[in-house]
């Protein structure tokens, strides 16, 4: 396969090239690295690195004209600032469209959609099934699944993946990283009173591999292990990693107002017509994490929610 990988330089991205380079495949991966490393990306035989935005529909036809892509995998999201909604939207939705139409006119033979569990909002049910109505409220969840919608009204043989929070090399964002590093700088920690699943990145892509083939069915899918955990619970395990024995109960605050307090995803129609499980328990994927950490440190930290009022 020939891949574009729009946000490359992610955790999801960098992933993904480590998992196909060493494949034999080539990967052409794009970042403007807002929120991605350039150093995670090594010059290495079989990848190419581009710095910009898909904003830039010049860059993106150069990219595919160049390149002439099989295969599209579109992981680049902009979501680090939820009151830059002029970012969001460039990216999200100005982007996917710059992507799709290029990937349409080179006939790519599969496109591959990352779609954050946002798009569903509050929602009605817990776990979510993927025909719940899509309500998003936040600027990322908004233009994210305005980007998707444009994408599944297009031509492309398409598959869109709603994403649980994953797990693997790199994660800087959520609880997990938060806890980690701060814990071992011996700072306070603090626990919303919300409950996410968590899917590890061998899973992810387990998954991947299966939605890449060129039979693969089109359609959106929920990708998840379904099974809902409170963010205490990650901390629980966090702070058992690291031996650490707290003198006073965390902090439980409630939820904040761009926040949801349960997203947790059926995975149930995704493991019918893939045919696909997650293999990894909770306590297995947040420990897998951890060890990840304690080799490789914690840099950065983002998040797609706004800061705690003081």
């Amino acid at each position: 396969m020939r891949i574009i990988i729009t946000g490359g330089a992610g955790c999801l991205g960098s992933n993904l090239i480590e998992h196909y380079v060493p494949a034999g495949h080539e990967v052409l991966a794009i970042d403007n690295f807002a929120t991605g490393k350039r150093e995670v990306l090594p010059q290495v035989s079989g990848l190419t690195v581009i710095e910009g935005s898909i904003a830039d529909n010049n860059l993106i036809t150069q990219c595919f004209d160049d390149f002439e892509p099989t295969h599209v995998i579109h992981s680049a999201a902009a979501y680090k600032d939820p009151a830059d909604w002029h970012e969001d939207t460039a990216t999200n939705i100005i982007g996917t469209i710059n992507v799709a139409q290029a990937a349409a006119r080179h006939g790519v033979a599969r496109f591959v959609n990352f779609q954050t569990a946002l798009c569903y909002g509050i929602p009605r049910q817990v776990p979510i099934p993927v025909t719940h109505p899509t309500e998003p409220f936040t600027s990322y969840g908004i233009s994210k699944t305005a980007g998707e919608r444009y994408l599944m009204a297009s031509s492309l043989p398409i598959v869109s993946l709603r994403l649980a929070n994953i797990t693997g090399p790199r994660l800087a964002i959520g609880p997990i990283p938060t806890f980690y590093k701060r814990l071992k700088a011996g700072q306070n920690c603090f626990c919303s009173d919300t409950v996410r699943d968590f899917l590890d990145i061998a899973d992810f892509l387990s998954v991947m591999d299966i939605v890449m083939d060129d039979g693969a069915p089109d359609g959106v899918y929920n990708v998840s292990t379904g099974d809902g955990r409170s963010i205490k619970d990650v901390f629980d395990v966090v702070t058992a990693h690291l031996g650490i024995e707290l003198t006073k109960p965390v902090p439980i605050v409630p939820p904040g107002e761009d926040d949801v307090p349960s997203v947790v995803l059926d995975p149930k129609e995704t493991q019918r017509a893939l045919r696909w499980e997650a293999r990894f328990d909770f306590v297995d994927t947040i420990r897998r994490q951890l060890i990840w950490y304690d080799k490789h440190g914690v840099s950065d930290i983002h998040s797609h929610l706004s800061k705690p009022q003081a």
